[in-house]
């Protein structure tokens, strides 16, 4: 009964609980050596007579990944290695960082909308208490139980009915609460 309807009616309200596991988010982008293939070229544009006669331009593959960097800013090959692994090494952190959201979001699509037809238990406290969970049909009249965390009835019954290999639809039954 909501205390801030003068006409004391029952009101129904949601709320979703989403639980899943603690994923490391730390990325370390490690290039092993024998994971690249390294090609050296003539940089090209202007620069004057020391571009057309070394090789100082720089082009990292990543094997796995198929991630192609290059670099011919500089002047000195050693300059654009260094240049080329760092951004290569920014290029897998994001593509390493992707690859960790998409795994989330696998979780994450298991997750129902808060609406009507959706719920997975129904907690009634006025005009008389009980717990129902509409998956199992598992209920309990002790709702200050429940919500003390006294849950063990509920997760053994969907439990059981999922190793039976049971049906269970999340929402309203045919008794109207």
């Amino acid at each position: 009964i909501s205390p801030f309807d003068s006409n004391a009616r029952r009101h129904t309200s949601f709320a979703s609980v989403f639980v899943f596991p603690v994923l490391d988010d730390s990325i370390e982008v490690d290039i092993r050596p024998e994971d690249l293939r390294i090609d050296t070229y003539r940089a090209g544009g202007k620069g004057g007579q020391h571009v057309n006669k070394t090789d100082s331009a720089v082009r990292f593959t990543h094997i796995p990944t198929g991630i192609v960097v290059a670099c011919q800013s500089e002047r000195s090959q050693i300059f654009n290695r260094q240049a080329c692994m760092s951004m290569l090494r920014a290029k897998l952190y994001e593509y390493y960082r992707e690859q960790k959201e998409k795994e989330n979001a696998k979780f994450a699509a298991e997750k129902k909308d808060i609406s009507w037809g959706n719920q997975i238990r129904s907690y009634v406290f006025q005009p008389y208490t009980m717990v129902k969970d509409h998956r199992t049909k598992c209920e309990s009249g002790n709702i200050q139980a429940v919500m003390d965390g006294d849950i063990d009835q509920f997760m053994d019954a969907y439990l059981v009915a999922k190793w039976k290999g049971l049906p269970m639809d999340a929402g309203e039954d045919d008794e109207n609460m």
